[in-house]
C-alpha cells in the first residue's frame, strides 16, 4: 500500500486525469484493493474499486453460506454492515464534485441476490464506488492516499471485525426457515403464509420499513385457517395459509385490505430480520395485476378477456400505442400467464372496472353483442379449474364474486376473519341478476417474438441502455417507464433489467421467442452469477440486484417499438 500512498502524492496538483496512472491492483495487510475504473473528472461518475480480504483474515465459515438462500442472506448482512461503518466513519477527505464520497450498493428490507458483495471459499469481496479527491480538476494526491490507504480499508476493517456474530446467524437461520416453508407451501396446497404477529404496515409510502408505534395491530389468524410449521432453526411459526383457488379480501375503507395484499405481493421475497414480514410468504410466481391508462402493448393475446371490437380488429394478436384501463389490465394478465404466473394478484382500487364486473342491470341494457369485454369474474373460475392459477382478490364493491370465491376473509379493524360460510349463504339467499357471459374456455398459450431489431433501432450510437432510477429505463433518447410494475423494489433490480434487455437484443444467436430468451439469459446467471451483465470488461459490476423473469418480461413488454 505504500507504493499507492506515495504514486498518489506525487500527483498532488496534477491534472485529475493523471490518476488513471494509478488503476491496477495492490496489496495491504489484509486485504487487496483492485482499483478497476479510475473516473476522468471529479464530475464524472465515482471510481471503482474492489477490496479482498483473505479468508484466512475473517472469522467465516464455509457452512455458514452453503447454499442460494444463505449466500444470498450472507451478503446482504455484509453489504449493510459495510454501509453502517461508512456512516460511522467520521470521512477527512473532502473537494470539488464527488470527491471523497464512499458508496456499497446497500439493500432494503428485501434479501435479493446482489453484486455489492462476493463471496467465496477464498474470502469475501466488497465492491464499492469512491470519489477521489481534487480542488478544481487538480489532484489532491495526499488527499486521495488517505482516502484508498486509510480511510476505507479501515472502514472494511471494522466491518469484518465488529459485525454481530449473532445478528449474522439470525438472518441465516432465518433464510433457512424461509426456504423451508416455501418447500412446504407447494407440499401442502397452500399460495401464501401469513404469520401470527406480523407487522404488515409500512411507515409511508415511500419508506418500506414497519410501522412503529402503539396503534399498530399486529396480524392474527383466523383459528379454522392456521397452520403451524415446524421450522429447522428449532422454533414453530403458526399463521394464515391460503390455499390454492380463489380468495377474496373483503372489508370497509381503511381496515387493512390492500395493506393485506401488498404484504402479499412483496412475499416473493424473504425478508430481513426485524423487518416485520419475516414470515410473510407468497408462491415465488405471483403477479400483482392492474389497469395502466395509456400503456403500450405489443402482439398480445386479449382474446380471453376482450373480443369483437368495432371495425373487425382482432385481438388475438393485440396492440395499442395507448389502451384503455381494461385491455391493458387484460394484456397484464395474459403477459403474466405467459411467464408461467401461478398467482395472480388484484386490487379493486387499481382495476378497471368494467374489467371486473358488469352487473345484471347492466347486461340487460348493454348486451354482450354490443360488449367486447368479458369481465374478470367470469374467467377467475376457469383460470384456475384448468390452468392452475389462482387469485387473490382484493375487493369491496361487489357480492358477485362471492358465487366464484373459494374462501373468503373479511379484514375488520386490521383483523381478519372467515366470513366464506356467511358470504356463501348469503349468495344462496340473494340471488344474482347476472348471467355468466362466457361458456368455453379459450385458450390462453401464446409465443411472442421480442422484437429484436425492432428494439435495437432505439439504441444511441453508444448501445447505453441504463436505468434512472427504480421506475424509468432510458434506451438511447426513449424512456421505459415501470412506474405500475409494483413487484420491483429495488432500483439495482432495475438497473439489471436495464443491461438484461440489452443483453438479450444483442444476442444475436438468441431465441427469437421472449419467454425463451429470458429463460436463457437466467440459465447463464444462475452458471455464472450476475456478473455477466456487467457492459464493461475489468470493471466490478457492484450494482445489481436480481429481478424476477416477471420483471424482466414488463420491461421488454412495455418498450414503444
Amino acid at each position: 500500500m505504500k507504493k499507492l500512498a506515495d504514486n498518489l502524492k506525487k500527483l498532488d496538483g496534477k491534472s485529475y486525469r493523471a490518476l488513471k496512472s494509478i488503476q491496477g491492483t495492490y496489496k495491504g495487510g489484509f486485504y487487496h484493493l483492485y482499483l478497476d475504473y479510475v473516473q476522468g473528472d471529479p464530475f464524472a461518475a465515482p471510481s471503482r474499486l474492489r477490496f479482498f480480504v483473505p479468508e484466512k483474515h475473517t472469522d467465516f465459515k464455509t457452512g455458514q453460506f452453503n447454499n442460494k438462500v444463505r449466500e444470498t442472506a450472507f451478503k446482504h448482512f455484509f453489504a449493510k454492515e459495510c454501509q453502517k461503518q461508512i456512516f460511522k466513519t467520521k470521512n477527512p477527505v473532502h473537494g470539488t464534485g464527488k470527491s471523497g464520497m464512499i458508496f456499497i450498493d446497500s439493500p432494503g428490507q428485501e434479501m435479493i441476490d446482489r453484486t455489492a458483495v462476493k463471496i467465496t471459499e477464498q474470502g469475501i469481496e466488497f465492491r464499492l464506488s469512491a470519489g477521489l479527491p481534487a480542488q478544481g480538476r487538480r489532484i489532491l494526491g495526499h488527499k486521495a492516499a488517505d482516502l484508498l490507504t486509510d480511510a476505507i480499508p479501515e472502514i472494511i476493517k471494522k466491518t469484518i471485525n465488529q459485525y454481530d456474530r449473532k445478528s449474522l446467524e439470525e438472518i441465516l437461520l432465518l433464510a433457512d426457515d424461509q426456504e423451508f416453508i416455501r418447500h412446504e407451501l407447494k407440499t401442502r396446497g397452500l399460495i401464501a403464509f401469513i404469520a401470527n404477529d406480523s407487522i404488515l404496515p409500512r411507515q409511508s409510502g415511500v419508506s418500506n420499513k414497519p410501522l412503529n408505534n402503539e396503534k399498530v395491530i399486529p396480524f392474527k389468524s383466523p383459528e379454522d385457517s392456521e397452520v403451524s410449521f415446524n421450522l429447522p432453526s428449532g422454533n414453530t411459526v403458526s399463521g394464515m395459509g391460503i390455499k390454492k383457488g380463489i380468495t377474496l379480501v373483503i372489508g370497509g375503507g381503511y381496515h387493512g385490505k390492500s395493506t393485506l395484499l401488498q404484504a402479499v405481493e412483496r412475499g416473493v421475497y424473504n425478508h430481513e430480520t426485524g423487518d416485520g414480514r419475516e414470515y410473510v410468504l407468497t408462491d415465488e410466481s405471483a403477479v400483482k395485476i392492474r389497469s395502466e391508462d395509456g400503456r403500450y402493448v405489443g402482439n398480445v393475446n386479449i382474446s380471453p378477456f376482450i373480443n369483437d371490437l368495432p371495425f373487425g380488429k382482432q385481438t388475438t394478436d393485440f396492440s395499442s400505442e395507448d389502451a384503455s384501463g381494461s385491455t391493458s389490465q387484460a394484456a397484464n394478465i395474459m403477459e403474466a400467464l405467459e411467464m408461467n404466473t401461478k398467482l395472480l394478484l388484484i386490487d379493486e382500487d387499481t382495476s378497471a372496472t368494467n374489467f371486473m364486473i358488469r352487473d345484471g342491470r347492466m347486461q340487460r341494457l348493454v348486451k354482450k353483442d354490443k360488449e367486447p369485454i368479458t369481465p374478470f369474474i367470469d374467467r377467475v373460475r376457469d383460470l384456475y379449474e384448468k390452468k392452475d392459477v389462482s387469485t387473490i382478490l382484493v375487493i369491496g364493491g361487489s357480492g358477485d364474486y362471492f358465487d366464484v370465491a373459494d374462501y373468503i376473509v373479511m379484514m375488520d379493524e386490521y383483523r381478519p376473519y372467515n366470513k366464506t360460510s356467511e358470504a356463501k349463504s348469503l349468495a344462496e339467499e340473494m340471488i344474482t341478476n347476472r348471467t355468466k357471459e362466457v361458456s368455453a374456455f379459450v385458450n390462453t398459450e401464446q409465443q411472442r417474438d421480442l422484437h429484436r431489431r425492432e428494439i435495437e433501432k432505439l439504441f444511441d450510437k453508444k448501445e447505453k441502455v441504463e436505468s434512472k432510477g427504480l421506475h424509468t429505463i432510458r434506451i438511447g433518447k426513449s424512456n421505459l417507464a415501470l412506474n405500475d410494475v409494483e413487484q420491483l423494489v429495488d432500483s439495482s433490480q432495475t438497473q439489471a433489467v436495464a443491461l438484461m434487455i440489452k443483453k438479450i437484443v444483442k444476442d444475436r444467436n438468441g431465441s427469437r421467442e421472449l419467454k425463451k430468451a429470458i429463460d436463457d439469459l437466467y440459465e447463464q446467471i444462475e452458471k455464472h452469477g450476475l456478473d455477466i451483465l456487467s457492459p464493461f470488461q475489468n470493471q466490478h459490476p457492484g450494482d445489481f440486484a436480481l429481478p424476477r423473469k416477471f420483471e424482466v418480461a414488463a420491461g421488454f413488454n412495455r418498450i414503444r417499438k
